[in-house]
């Protein structure tokens, strides 16, 4: 089945920013290594949709060395890299994908990668799985198991593994903490900002900055926020995540006390309606409201669509729409940072740790297929400890650290062993 994709002659743009992150990837670079001598893919399918840049790229070729026959596609249109694509198309992948695709476009590359047959699925926000219960229930029985990257994902699964329907077991990567904790925090919290600056070229210094939500991604974006002089409002419903941002030194308000305050808006909830009619018409003029969230639901940009006297572009990937207050408000990337952000935004150092974990999960899941649960309603599964640590120790001796082992008496002291 052939690959679809832009424009195959790109694919030397896109060799070099594989190589690029490869010499930053050094985690990946041993896992390449070690699949490559083990083969623990071979033989087997894998279907992958994560957002399609080169950090990607690298993870798909490190299973690839592993002896993995990969189908890939991206898993937003605005994330996917088209000369990326050449490039693995061109090293002999199978890729699915293209930056911009449709609605249409983008399900008919989502069924591609299924069609197949996977053993192993990776995937980023659900998609792949919800496919693969919907329309491809036939191919569930040699489905081995998956790992899922994102919070909304796992949350998608969580709840089609309490409703019996989740039919293979998964690897909750996202609830790692070698993912959540740097990848969430520390990657987005720098990924969202960069997208931000380079798209409005404005200052955030003196700037009301509104945050809307404090997970770990809410943490991060808050954070960099500060430390760009900003000041910071969060919103949050969960009360004790609410309480510890105003431990952390911001305020924290209402959704509809921070409209009329705020100057930058960035949800990272991973709900709908965060934003919505009444809010905008209580913000300034100038307001710029952007999303780092999965999905494009949580800025009601239709509703906005539709009070707006007049929609028109701004600037590059910034849409103004201008309310019969005379206030304009922006918008970034069609409500979503995803293709900013989640693209080339996040760094390769801390997206290395995120896809080890993917890799390492992948391997796990094959070594002890016959051990996990396939019981409905037990399908879910947390990355074992032994990888996230084994992830953490990698990732300290590459930054030239060393840490102590506790001795015998002390694991007596600690855990009584």
């Amino acid at each position: 089945m052939a690959s679809e994709i832009k424009n195959p002659a790109l694919w030397e743009d896109g060799a070099l920013k594989i190589d690029w992150v490869k010499h930053h990837m050094p985690l990946l670079n041993g896992l390449e290594a070690e699949f490559r001598a083990e083969q623990p893919f071979k033989g087997l399918k894998v279907a992958l949709s994560v957002h399609l840049e080169a950090k990607t790229a690298y993870l798909c070729k490190t299973l690839a060395a592993g002896g993995a026959e990969m189908y890939v596609t991206g898993s937003n249109p605005l994330s996917t890299q088209d000369d990326v694509a050449a490039a693995l198309v061109h090293d002999g992948l199978n890729v699915y994908a293209w930056y911009g695709a449709t609605a249409e476009e983008y399900e008919s590359h989502i069924r591609k990668v299924l069609e197949p047959g996977p053993d192993i699925i990776i995937d980023d926000g659900g998609d792949l799985v919800h496919l693969m219960h919907t329309e491809f229930r036939h191919l569930i029985p040699g489905v081995i198991g998956g790992c899922e990257e994102t919070t909304t994902g796992i949350l998608r699964l969580q709840t089609m593994d309490r409703a019996k329907e989740l039919m293979f077991p998964m690897m909750l990567v996202n609830n790692a903490d070698c993912k959540h904790l740097f990848d969430n925090r520390y990657g987005t919290g720098q990924s969202v900002w960069d997208g931000i600056n380079r798209t409005t070229n404005l200052i955030v210094a003196g700037k009301n900055v509104v945050v809307a939500g404090y997970g770990w991604c809410g943490k991060g974006v808050a954070m960099r926020a500060k430390g760009l002089g900003a000041e910071v409002i969060v919103t949050e419903v969960d009360p004790i995540k609410a309480l510890e941002a105003v431990m952390d030194g911001f305020k924290v308000m209402t959704m509809e006390e921070a409209a009329a305050a705020g100057d930058i808006f960035v949800t990272v909830t991973g709900c709908n309606a965060v934003i919505t009619e009444k809010h905008f018409r209580l913000m300034k003029d100038g307001a710029i409201c952007c999303n780092a969230g999965h999905f494009d639901v949580e800025v009601d940009v239709r509703g906005l669509a539709a009070i707006a006297k007049e929609i028109k572009p701004a600037r590059k990937n910034i849409t103004a729409y201008l309310l019969d207050n005379g206030h304009r408000i922006y918008v970034l990337a069609e409500g979503r940072l995803v293709n900013l952000a989640a693209g080339d935004g996040h760094p390769a150092e801390i997206m290395d740790m995120s896809f080890a974990i993917q890799a390492l999960s992948a391997r796990y899941l094959v070594r002890n297929r016959d051990s996990i649960s396939r019981v409905p309603g037990a399908m879910v599964n947390n990355v074992p400890r032994s990888i996230d640590e084994d992830v953490a120790r990698r990732e300290l001796s590459c930054w030239g650290c060393r840490i102590d082992v506790l001795t015998p008496e002390q694991r007596k002291y600690l855990y009584g062993e």
